[in-house]
């Protein structure tokens, strides 16, 4: 589902944008991070994730994980993306570094 993490344009995040595009059940996602001890916070149309860093989840599977650290980033990205696996979405891969 995920094909890589890039830094964001402003160079303040990163990024992961499902590809092919991809709509998320935000209730189903809240729900499986929350079984795994992850606080949430549900915006409606995104979900603000209780990791360090911390990352956001749009309604249309973008992430975007707040921090400059590729290592961090990465580590977030595996983490929800393993969540995302495991609440039944398509599994994803990262292609690409960090």
């Amino acid at each position: 589902m995920y094909r890589k993490l890039r830094l964001c344009s402003n160079s303040g995040a990163y990024e992961a944008i499902p590809d092919p595009p991809k709509s998320l059940d935000l209730v189903r996602v809240r729900h499986a991070l929350e079984r795994e001890g992850i606080a949430v916070v549900d915006a409606r149309v995104m979900l603000i994730v209780g990791l360090t860093p911390e990352v956001t989840v749009s309604r249309s599977g973008r992430l975007i994980i707040k921090t400059r650290d590729p290592i961090a980033a990465e580590r977030s990205f595996s983490r929800v993306r393993s969540i995302l696996e495991g609440a039944g979405m398509p599994p994803t891969r990262s292609r690409g570094s960090v």
